[in-house]
């Protein structure tokens, strides 16, 4: 059994792009910062549901071309197969946990940037 303790304080102070906290056979657990005039970047995951959750910031979700805004306690689940990105629009960090069921990266990831991301080409 994986537990996560303090997830709230984790991922206030998180400062990385991505960073996988738990991994298991069916879902894995994900924080995230997107910096101010940020966004995670338009993606489809073909095989992988997402939920995101905003614990700090304002944004916009993006959903097929739809947008919407995200702000402090919005949840957002993210079907397989949709097109999807979420954009920082406010003053600070957007600060996110986030779920991929199955799992979509590997355990230990820590990507720093988005770039260093992009480049990891999951």
């Amino acid at each position: 059994m994986a537990i996560v303790n303090n997830i709230d304080q984790k991922v206030r102070e998180n400062t990385d792009f991505r960073q996988v906290l738990e991994t298991g056979a069916n879902t894995q657990v994900v924080i995230m910062s997107i910096p101010q005039n940020g966004e995670i970047g338009e993606e489809v995951h073909a095989d992988n549901d997402q939920v995101l959750h905003l614990v700090e910031g304002l944004g916009k979700v993006v959903l097929n071309g739809e947008e919407q805004p995200w702000e402090k306690g919005d949840l957002v689940l993210v079907p397989a197969g949709t097109k999807h990105n979420f954009i920082n629009t406010g003053s600070q960090d957007l600060k996110i946990i986030t779920t991929y069921s199955p799992p979509h990266h590997p355990q230990g990831t820590i990507h720093k940037t988005k770039e260093e991301a992009e480049k990891a080409n999951y």
